[in-house]
């Protein structure tokens, strides 16, 4: 998927995070600001890959906020913003199983 625009997903809130993407030529790259970090910084960036990769995403900029989110408020998050930034292209669900 291209991102195409910037997009915003989730909260500052409690257990969760916000997702900013936008679109960069050539790489992607991944920005994560978290108040565990030290604990589950690469447990983050591991399921932030991951569901990148689910989506077919390779190139962008990714900051994430996270204020101690589980893994699949990570993804959801991620999911949305990434659709959003993609203006809804078509999405292969059977890469979510």
């Amino acid at each position: 998927m291209k991102i195409v625009k910037e997009a915003l997903a989730g909260t500052a809130e409690s257990s969760d995070l916000m997702v900013k993407i936008a679109p960069a030529a050539g790489e992607l790259e991944i920005e994560i600001y978290s108040d565990v970090i030290k604990q589950f910084g690469d447990q983050i960036r591991r399921v932030v890959k991951e569901t990148l990769a689910a989506m077919d995403v390779y190139e962008g900029l990714v900051i994430i906020e996270d204020k101690g989110a589980l893994d699949c408020v990570i993804r959801a998050r991620l999911q949305s913003a990434v659709l959003r930034a993609c203006e809804a292209q078509p999405l292969r669900w059977e890469a979510f199983k």
